[in-house]
């Protein structure tokens, strides 16, 4: 590295084409020599065309800026000349060198050559579990300043430190580790062989360094199972002031909130009485840290763990993160604390180092080994979650989960999710999720047992997790996928490995495959058959539609289920020849290679796959158990039969719940039960009874603190078309309009909620293909890339953003402060009368004499709305509106039970065009 130059390269330009016209408005270079930041060369470039306003906003360059710059026809030559003999680094060389080279042939000057390092593809493999690899997210998150984003020069700037600290990384690395990362760079798209390399030279000079352990090969860090020392006793703060004195330890400016101290104290009690409480906590009061301190002296009082469970592993992760170390200030001592997710969640060692022995890896393989074996040097928990593969390389992690207990010797003393249960032993807290919770109950050996306690936070999501413990889901791609990994048989495939081995050891190898292909053409056909009787079906009420998406119920189709049947069969059968064609070699195990072996294990592991696929098949189309459950499909007109989707979910958690819970009052533990939302008017047992609560247990509920909504005020624009009264078409119209008029006057920093994906895309299209809000940052769910967590990053990012959102986005979603400043309803959040699991309830209610609508598609709505008005004001300084546009608010009878659920906020009823001015009033000010 020492002797070469590297020039790091950023470019600003009017548009991603310079064969349609686009051009260079800017050209940073920076220089790197003996491994330090040199010189600097910057231009602005006349584009000798206007700036579009999009790229003006985003870079900051106006026209102004570069009406005196050269051309980059005057300057092309000079940049050839700098970057002769250099080593060329983009943050994505695909387009920077690409648009570069362009523009040397438009100019007449000769193409660069050399070696290219693109710091997105080395940033990934060296710095595995970063949340994004954006420039300004991937500098964010290294501490690396970065003036403006989207100018050249500090882009640049950043650019060449972001290389330096991944050559820091490298050069860290353990040198088996160096050996493996150097043997695949070679695959890679950027020229990083030779970094490896020199990196690997320098590691076999140095001594070994600690803090690894090796697991077949595989240096992986060590994780330290710390035994607290023994507690001095810690006393629960009863009063008051006893209580604001601990608090002020991690919050110099506490202030008493009454709500706060009084649900610290249910939760003691209930946790020291082995008693059940159910408690509604509003934001703004710290819910979180009221049941943590509570928690953790009472583990200590007892020497027993208190579990803590939340909805997903997202909000586990953040307890952990962000709330541990403040209750380790406040005790004065050493709180234990461990985050336990599925088993599946954590890698398994044994699977990985087999996986690296079977050879023809694609791009996306290779590049998610190597992130995993950066990565396995710094994990301490294995949790694959911390892994950021994109694309083919989710489908190797998903590889190396752990789905079994049963661990050859050198591998349970290497295994992560070993350990932390172990862990768990030693733990004050356990800190996990829902699902992982309920599913105890199906292990042998249960992991929740003898605890100090229970907390269930978000509780009213455990109501969903439980009617998701047995959802069994028939997925055509995921199905195909699996057969084409078994029963291909192309050139290098697994088929061909293990026929070679069959033919190597001499087993009988002809018959057995004769069978084999013989069974698999069967099961085939009568597979495709099967597929065909379900993609032919069209439900003939149209409305269940949504776009090309198409649901309904199986029981519908009235199908074959003789014809199901035989595909079981013949599935079986198959299966029963695979695991033949492989039974001759078991006894020569011992006289093969490593890599043989490993191709004998896939083979297994892929048998084991279809038979799990089998009983898929049976639960889902052969069973008859139709009381509990519902069954539908789902398919997308445009992708028959990739899109192709069957259903099988549980309609009713409770008793799941009431049996979990009861193990534990047995065990006399206290439970507590909490979320910010769980009564509504004229309901208020609506979850607690869901979650099989007694009622002989009272729900508790706690006040936000005095003045916490002032900054909030509620619209519902009554000059909307009435949903029910006009077409799709010319709702989403009037959507469009009121969103476009809302996010202009308030200049954006909006939420816009529907209850419909199809909805959603319609009036992003719509506002999109009107230019109006050019200017503004647009993020849609199921449009934008990435997940809701990185949606959501990307949307705080811009003073002028607007999230346009579904379900997942009604809850569980913090944006504090200024970042959200309104939040769009578009419809009441109902349940699609079609939609199949609201339909099977709605048919069991009926059947018992009550009114589905009342009994649970209201209450579900008004707890949705809810949820959906948590998102706006998350603390006492938060200003904002919430704007409903369905005026069934305000013109049916039950919509008075809607405005109930809100806190005491004004409510307007006003035309769009005085909300508009109210909104332009508010921000001119």
């Amino acid at each position: 590295m020492h002797n070469k130059t590297y020039a790091v390269v950023d470019l600003e330009t009017t548009g991603h084409s310079p064969a349609k016209g686009d051009r260079m408005i800017q050209i940073a270079i920076v220089f790197i020599k003996d491994g330090k930041i040199g010189e600097k060369y910057v231009r602005f470039v006349n584009p000798g065309q206007k700036i579009p306003a999009f790229i003006r906003q985003l870079t900051a360059i106006s026209d102004e800026d570069v009406k005196d710059a050269p051309f980059f026809d005057e300057i092309a030559a000079e940049v050839a000349g700098l970057l002769e003999g250099t080593v060329f680094i983009a943050h994505n060389t695909d387009f920077d060198l690409s648009f570069l080279q362009s523009e040397f042939a438009r100019c007449g000057v000769g193409k660069w050559t050399g070696k290219k390092i693109d710091t997105v593809e080395l940033s990934k493999i060296l710095i595995p579990s970063a949340p994004s690899y954006r420039l300004q997210d991937i500098t964010e998150e290294l501490g690396i300043p970065l003036g403006s984003a989207h100018r050249a020069d500090d882009d640049a700037e950043a650019t060449a430190k972001l290389f330096l600290i991944c050559m820091d990384k490298l050069h860290a690395l353990p040198e088996d580790t160096l050996n493996l990362l150097h043997r695949r760079s070679f695959r890679l798209k950027s020229d990083f062989s030779t970094l490896f390399y020199e990196a690997l030279k320098k590691a076999r000079t140095k001594r070994r360094g600690t803090g690894f352990s090796t697991f077949r090969g595989i240096p992986y860090r060590n994780m330290t199972i710390s035994k607290p020392d023994r507690f001095e006793r810690l006393v629960y703060p009863v009063d008051d002031q006893e209580k604001t004195t601990q608090l002020k330890k991690a919050y110099p400016d506490f202030e008493l909130r009454e709500s706060q101290f009084g649900f610290m104290d249910a939760v003691w009690k209930a946790l020291s009485a082995q008693s059940e409480i159910i408690a509604e906590v509003p934001t703004g009061i710290g819910k979180t840290m009221a049941y943590l301190l509570p928690a953790a002296i009472h583990s200590i009082a007892t020497g027993k763990p208190v579990v803590i469970s939340t909805y997903t592993n997202h909000l586990a992760d953040k307890i952990m993160e962000d709330e541990l170390s403040k209750v380790r200030v406040i005790l004065g001592t050493d709180v234990t604390a461990t985050v336990l997710k599925g088993r599946e969640q954590y890698i398994s060692l044994g699977k990985f180092e087999e996986l690296l022995r079977i050879a023809d890896e694609s791009y996306d393989e290779t590049f998610a080994i190597m992130q995993t074996l950066v990565w396995l040097t710094e994990t301490v928990t294995g949790d694959l979650e911390e892994l950021n593969v994109s694309g083919g390389g989710q489908l190797f992690v998903d590889r190396i989960r752990k789905r079994s207990n049963d661990l050859a010797l050198d591998e349970q003393a290497a295994d992560y999710h070993y350990k932390l249960l172990d862990k768990c032993g030693h733990s004050n807290l356990i800190i996990t999720n829902h699902s992982m919770l309920l599913s105890d109950m199906n292990r042998g050996q249960m992991i929740f047992s003898s605890l100090a306690g229970l907390v269930v936070d978000e509780a009213h999501q455990f109501v969903q997790a439980a009617t998701l413990m047995n959802e069994t889901v028939f997925s055509y791609t995921n199905w195909k996928y699996v057969m084409g990994q078994i029963a291909s048989d192309a050139t290098g495939q697994l088929l061909q490995q293990v026929d070679k081995l069959t033919a190597q050891f001499e087993t009988d190898q002809f018959h057995n495959r004769e069978q084999l292909d013989s069974a698999f053409v069967k099961f085939l056909t009568l597979f495709d058959y099967a597929i065909a009787t379900l993609t032919a079906f069209n439900p003939s009420r149209r409305k269940k539609q949504q776009g090309n998406r198409i649901i309904y119920s199986l029981a519908e189709l009235n199908y074959g289920r003789n014809e199901f049947s035989k595909v079981a069969e013949a599935m079986t059968d198959y299966i029963s020849k695979a695991e033949l064609f492989t039974s001759g070699l078991t006894k020569h195990v011992d006289n093969m290679t490593r890599n043989e072996q490993a191709i004998l294990s896939e083979w297994d592991f892929w048998v084991r796959e279809m038979t799990i696929k089998a009983g898929e098949w049976v639960e889902v189309f052969l069973d008859d158990n139709s009381d509990d459950f519902t069954v539908w499909m789902e398919k997308d007109m445009r992708s028959i039969p990739g899109s192709l989707t069957v259903i099988k979910r549980s309609l009713d958690g409770s008793q799941l719940i009431r049996k979990f819970i009861d193990r534990l009052k047995d065990e006399q533990t206290g439970i507590v039960w909490t979320s910010g939302t769980l009564a509504i008017p004229e309901n208020e047992r609506f979850i607690a009874r869901q979650l099989g609560i007694d009622d002989s247990i009272p729900l508790l509920t706690f006040d936000a603190p005095v003045h916490f909504y002032e900054g909030a005020e509620i619209f519902i624009v009554k000059d909307m078309p009435d949903i029910q009264q006009v077409s799709q078409s010319d709702y989403i119209e009037a959507v469009t309009d009121t969103v476009v008029q809302t996010v202009m006057a308030s200049g954006g920093r909006l939420f816009v909620l529907f209850t419909s994906l199809d909805m959603l895309r319609k009036t992003y299209d719509l506002i999109t293909e009107s230019q109006q809000l050019e200017d503004y940052a647009l993020f849609a769910q199921g449009i934008s890339s990435g997940s809701r967590i990185r949606l959501l990053k990307s949307f705080r990012q811009f003073n002028n953003s607007v999230l346009f959102g579904t379900n997942s986005f009604w809850e569980g979603v913090d944006v504090p402060g200024d970042a959200l400043t309104a939040v769009i309803v578009v419809r009441l959040p109902f349940s699609s009368p079609d939609e199949p699991v609201y339909k099977a309830k709605a048919a069991k209610l009926s059947a018992a004499g009550l009114n589905p609508f009342t009994e649970h598609a209201l209450p579900e709505a008004v707890m949705r709305l809810r949820q959906g008005f948590g998102r706006l004001i998350r603390s006492s300084a938060d200003k904002g509106y919430f704007i409903i546009l369905d005026r069934r608010i305000e013109t049916k009878s039950y919509g008075q039970r809607f405005l109930e659920a809100f806190p005491d906020v004004p409510v307007k009823k006003v035309s769009l065009a005085h909300m508009v001015n109210e909104l332009e009033n508010c921000y001119n000010e």
